[in-house]
C-alpha cells in the first residue's frame, strides 16, 4: 500500500488544533485532536459552559428532487413526512436484516431537499447505500461533504455565545436554519452529541478557522473526542462500531422509537419481527458501584456465568465513577439488577441503570 493511499485526512480545522497543542491521534482515517488540555477539564467546561468541537470528518449528503420525500422514506428508518421544513429527525440507516449500518441526522432544508449528516467511517458504506436506492426514484443523491466544515458548540451558554459572537439567530432544538457565517452561507442545526444544548454550525471550510478563533476568544473551549465520547456516554448515546453495527438491530439497541415499519423501510419487515418477539439481548446502561473503569469488550456477568459483553465504558467525570452501557441477557437488563464488570481479571460490581445515567436538566 502507497503512502498516499495510507495517509490521514485532515480537517481545515487541522493546523489550529496543533498550533493549540492538541493531541492527535488517527480517527476514522482522520487526524483528529483526542484533547487539548485534558479529557477532564473538557468535559466539564461543556457541563457548565460552553466547548466547541472539530467535527468536520463527518460526512453530508444532499438528497433533492420529486421523489426525494418517497426515497428517504424507503431508505432510512424514521417518518421522514414528520419532518417540516427546517426539521430535524434522527435516522437508522439499516440493512435487509435490520441491522444499523448508520445512525444519522437529517435535515429537510426545502420542500424537495434535504440533508443527512453521515458518521465519518461510515460516509461511503452510506453513499453506496443510498446511491443503489436512489435508482428507483426520481431524486439526486449528492456527496456534498467537501462543501462544508462543522463545528459543534456544546454547553449551557453554547447558544447565548454564539449568537452573541457571530451575530446569528439560532433555531430551536432539533431544527435548522440557513444564515450566514462569516460571511459566508451556512447552516445552524439545533442538535449535538453532549446531552447539553447548543448548534452545530455547518459553515465554508475556507472561514473555519477565523470562526473557530472568534469562538475561542469569546471563551469557547476547544474539546477533542475524547470529551465527546465521555459526554456522549453518560448520557447513553449510541456510538456506531460500538453499540451499534450491522449485526445489531434498533429494537435491542433500545432505538425503537427511530423506527416506523409503517413507511416500508429497507430491514422494516425484521425489525418488526424483532419488536413482536423480542430479542434476547438488550443494550442497557450501568453503573460500577466502588471502583474500576469499565472498557468495551469486558465481560458482563451474572451469576458467575458470562451474560454479555461491555459495548463503551470509562471513568465518568460528572458520575465521578466507572459507568457504561453493555448487550447482556434481556432479563437481566432491568434498572438495579445488579451485575459483575471484568474489568482486567478483576470482578467489579455494578448495577443496571436508566437512561441517561446523567440528566442536565437535573443538576443543581
Amino acid at each position: 500500500m502507497t503512502e498516499a493511499a495510507t495517509a490521514l485526512r485532515e480537517t481545515p480545522l487541522h493546523q489550529a488544533c496543533v498550533d493549540l497543542g492538541a493531541k492527535l491521534v488517527p480517527f476514522a482515517g482522520w487526524d483528529m485532536p483526542v484533547q487539548f488540555e485534558g479529557v477532564r477539564e473538557e468535559h466539564t467546561a461543556v457541563r457548565t459552559h460552553a466547548g466547541v468541537f472539530d467535527v468536520s470528518h463527518m460526512g453530508e449528503v444532499e438528497v433533492e428532487g420529486p421523489g426525494a420525500l418517497r426515497f428517504l422514506q424507503r431508505a432510512v428508518s424514521n417518518d421522514v413526512g414528520k419532518v417540516e421544513i427546517g426539521g430535524a429527525q434522527y435516522q437508522l440507516l439499516c440493512n435487509e436484516d435490520g441491522g444499523v449500518i448508520d445512525d444519522l441526522f437529517l435535515y429537510r432544508l426545502g420542500h424537495d431537499r434535504y440533508l443527512v449528516v453521515t458518521n465519518a467511517a461510515n460516509h461511503e458504506t452510506d453513499l453506496a447505500q443510498l446511491g443503489a436506492l436512489s435508482r428507483e426514484f426520481d431524486v439526486a443523491v449528492r456527496d456534498v461533504a467537501d462543501r462544508y466544515a462543522m463545528l459543534a458548540v456544546q454547553g449551557p451558554h453554547a447558544r447565548d455565545v454564539v449568537e452573541k459572537t457571530l451575530g446569528i439567530a439560532l433555531p430551536p432544538r432539533m431544527h435548522v436554519a440557513a444564515v450566514h457565517v462569516g460571511r459566508r452561507p451556512a447552516l445552524a442545526c439545533g442538535t449535538g452529541y453532549t446531552g447539553e444544548d447548543g448548534v452545530e454550525l455547518l459553515i465554508d471550510p475556507e472561514v473555519a478557522a477565523p470562526i473557530w478563533a472568534e469562538l475561542l476568544e469569546a471563551g469557547v473551549v476547544p474539546c477533542g473526542l475524547g470529551a465527546r465520547d465521555t459526554l456522549r456516554l453518560e448520557v447513553c448515546f449510541p456510538l456506531h462500531g460500538n453499540e451499534l453495527t450491522p449485526a445489531r438491530n434498533p429494537i435491542e439497541a433500545g432505538l425503537g422509537w427511530a423506527c416506523k415499519e409503517e413507511t416500508g423501510f429497507l430491514g422494516a419487515e425484521a425489525i418488526a419481527r424483532a419488536r413482536a418477539e423480542g430479542t434476547s439481548q438488550k443494550l442497557a446502561p450501568f453503573l460500577i458501584e466502588g471502583a474500576g473503569i469499565p472498557r468495551a469488550g469486558n465481560p458482563v456477568l451474572a451469576g458467575g456465568e458470562e451474560v454479555g459483553a461491555v459495548t463503551s465504558g470509562t471513568f465518568a467525570p460528572s458520575l465521578e465513577r466507572g459507568a457504561g452501557m453493555a448487550y447482556l441477557r434481556t432479563d437481566l437488563a432491568a434498572p438495579g439488577t445488579a451485575v459483575e464488570i471484568d474489568v482486567r481479571g478483576k470482578r467489579r460490581t455494578a448495577r443496571i441503570a436508566t437512561k441517561p445515567l446523567y440528566n442536565p436538566n437535573q443538576r443543581s
